[in-house]
């Protein structure tokens, strides 16, 4: 540190870059790449210092060094001279703070027991936010800050999250006995032997062997939406609200079969609607006329409209009037999702079932929409996907763009165009920029910043009562357009590194695959890295840790469809909604003569909500006494 600090007083540091400038230009053969290198290592060494990143700043070294990296990226053997180049390009990019007011969850939830409507903080937190913090104290933060930045950072984490090659990872812990031993618990780990695809393609073609078979006397049939049954007011998706949250339903509400709760809702509504429905099922029958019989033995499908109006008045009901302002003419968005479900069918899935288990669930944010994919239901793929192959220097090309923005800042628009904290102060929709929204069950998206025409900076939202935890993310996104990569980063990362470094993908699905019979969560995105950024948190943001750094999570997409609606998502949502009307379901599809089941609640959530407890095991052979002993115990 003493010898860093004697080379920035002296001058030394603009010389060293000189010095490299001339080697870089006059080694055209690279016979001299490790002087090169050892030009660099000298920087990097200075600007280990906050005094030395100064320097290197003022002297242009940012410049100097992005330009010589560019030269050198088509020659693989000078890897050492790019790898070292970033390192100091990464170290020296100036530190930001988040774009955001606080890094604090935009949702807080007073804890039982705490008088105060805050939530509970963490250390000098607490003072931040009563605004309590003397002169004194926030001069003492600046020079935790200043220590922090003195510290050798670099050096001690050696920048982990470049490390590409899945050899060097840790490797996995031994096997705590031989495996010999093991062999005797196959029956109950099926993992010590078995191949899990081979068991699933087993698995598969006995289900389909027994869907061909006749169904048992015991068994109830699918509930499978009828045409009035959408119209019920709780079944809304995305764009259409769902209705105020009243008081938890009953048990009774929804232990009936399936049957006998369709036939109660068909005697609520409203009879004046039969005569629309017997004209639009003409309507309905001549439009599918169609349909592609070789997927019909698992959807009824109708082809998907291809004129943009109908499809804007379905997403975009407050747009109908613009579209089509005469009122005979105009086509309900509800009616539209009511045909829709008529021909289509999701096994082990009832959209209008799931709309009103949901709103029976009590959230803190108060969500009013469905997501798509949660409402409309999903399939799994039909094929199994590999590993994303990583091409070679893709992470570094990332690290350059976003140092081009400093230093380039022409072509940077730094737009905010989705705000959750403040919708009022996003910028109405430019023309060709995509539309982002995640205010539903499971959704975390806080804001969007437009950086250039097809790149966007995304911000994920703390857990509630938090300022950490950034890493799962779920949103929407419209109005794109077809085969054009979009790239997105998600840059309030904390985790080290990321299986996205080693092949991991996120997950898309698309609202106009759904409907033309691909309801299908599917592994997207391309150019898929995770690095460390120049953001880092602070206390004045309402930042846990101090001086922590964040980082990036950055992939490219091109949508299949000009003007779909997506969804993107850390891994396959899974919602608590989900989870309560699939377990109505599968105890209305249970055989009683085999499986006892019993579902009791354990308690109320903090939030309300009712938190499952489930018992299931088979029922007696018979009634005789030992059976029964058995049974109960």
């Amino acid at each position: 540190e003493s010898n860093s600090r004697r080379a920035v007083n002296r001058g030394y540091l603009g010389e060293l870059l000189r010095l490299y400038q001339d080697w870089h230009r006059n080694d055209v053969c690279n016979n001299y790449i490790y002087i090169r290198r050892g030009l660099l290592l000298c920087l990097k060494y200075i600007t280990n210092i906050q005094l030395g990143r100064e320097t290197f700043l003022g002297s242009q070294g940012m410049e100097i060094l992005f330009t010589s990296v560019q030269d050198c990226l088509s020659c693989k053997s000078l890897d050492p001279i790019i790898t070292t180049a970033i390192h100091i390009l990464r170290k020296c990019y100036p530190k930001e703070h988040l774009p955001v007011v606080t890094v604090r969850s935009s949702y807080s939830f007073p804890l039982p027991g705490n008088a105060s409507a805050e939530p509970p903080c963490e250390g000098s937190e607490s003072k931040w936010l009563e605004g309590e913090f003397s002169d004194s104290e926030s001069e003492g933060e600046e020079e935790a800050e200043k220590d922090w930045d003195n510290e050798d950072v670099e050096s001690k984490e050696e920048d982990c999250d470049l490390e590409t090659d899945v050899n060097k990872l840790r490797s996995r812990p031994a096997l705590d006995r031989p495996e010999q031993e093991l062999e005797k618990y196959e029956a109950l780990c099926a993992e010590l032997s078995q191949n899990f695809q081979e068991l699933e393609f087993e698995t598969e073609e006995k289900k389909s062997l027994e869907d061909r078979t006749e169904n048992l006397p015991c068994a109830p049939s699918h509930f499978i939406p009828s045409a009035t049954s959408v119209k019920h007011p709780n079944c809304r998706w995305r764009n259409q609200s769902v209705t105020e949250m009243g008081p938890d339903p009953g048990e009774q509400d929804f232990k009936v079969p399936f049957q006998s709760w369709r036939k109660k809702e068909e005697c609520i509504w409203n009879k004046n609607e039969e005569k629309r429905d017997v004209a639009e099922e003409a309507q309905d029958k001549d439009f599918c006329e169609e349909e592609d019989p070789s997927r019909s033995h698992v959807f009824a499908l109708c082809p998907l409209p291809k004129d943009a109006a109908w499809y804007k008045k379905m997403f975009y009901p407050h747009c109908e009037a613009s579209i089509n302002p005469s009122p005979e003419g105009r086509l309900e968005s509800s009616d539209i999702m009511r045909n829709l479900l008529e021909k289509h069918h999701i096994p082990f899935h009832s959209p209008c079932f799931y709309a009103a288990r949901a709103k029976c669930v009590k959230s803190i944010p108060g969500y009013r929409e469905l997501a798509f994919p949660d409402f409309w239901g999903h399939q799994p793929p039909p094929y199994s996907r590999p590993v994303l192959e990583r091409k070679h220097g893709v992470q570094r090309d990332k690290v350059l763009d976003d140092v081009r923005r400093l230093i380039q800042p022409g072509d940077v628009i730094g737009r905010t165009v989705f705000d959750l904290d403040d919708p009022s102060g996003s910028s109405p929709a430019a023309p060709g920029c995509l539309t982002f929204f995640s205010k539903f069950e499971s959704g975390n998206l806080r804001k969007v910043i437009q950086v250039r025409e097809f790149e966007y900076d995304l911000i994920m939202n703390a857990d509630v009562n938090s300022s950490q935890h950034h890493q799962w993310f779920y949103f929407e996104v419209r109005d794109m357009k077809a085969a054009v990569p979009y790239r997105f980063n998600i840059i309030n990362c904390e985790k080290f590194n990321s299986q996205f470094n080693y092949g991991m993908q996120l997950v898309m699905y698309s609202v106009r695959e759904a409907l033309q019979g691909k309801p299908r969560w599917i592994r997207a995105g391309q150019e898929i890295c995770y690095y460390k950024n120049h953001y880092r948190c602070s206390a004045a943001a309402g930042g846990a840790v101090k001086g922590r750094f964040y980082y990036t999570l950055t992939f490219s997409i091109k949508f299949p469809h000009k003007d779909d609606v997506c969804y993107l998502a850390y891994h396959y949502p899974y919602t608590y909604s989900t989870m309560m009307s699939h377990l109505d379901i599968l105890e209305q599809n249970r055989n009683p003569k085999k499986v006892y089941w019993r579902q009791q609640t354990l308690c109320q959530t903090l939030g309300g909500n009712p938190c499952p407890l489930l018992t299931i095991t088979a029922m007696p052979e018979s009634k005789n006494r030992h059976d029964l002993e058995q049974f109960c115990k």
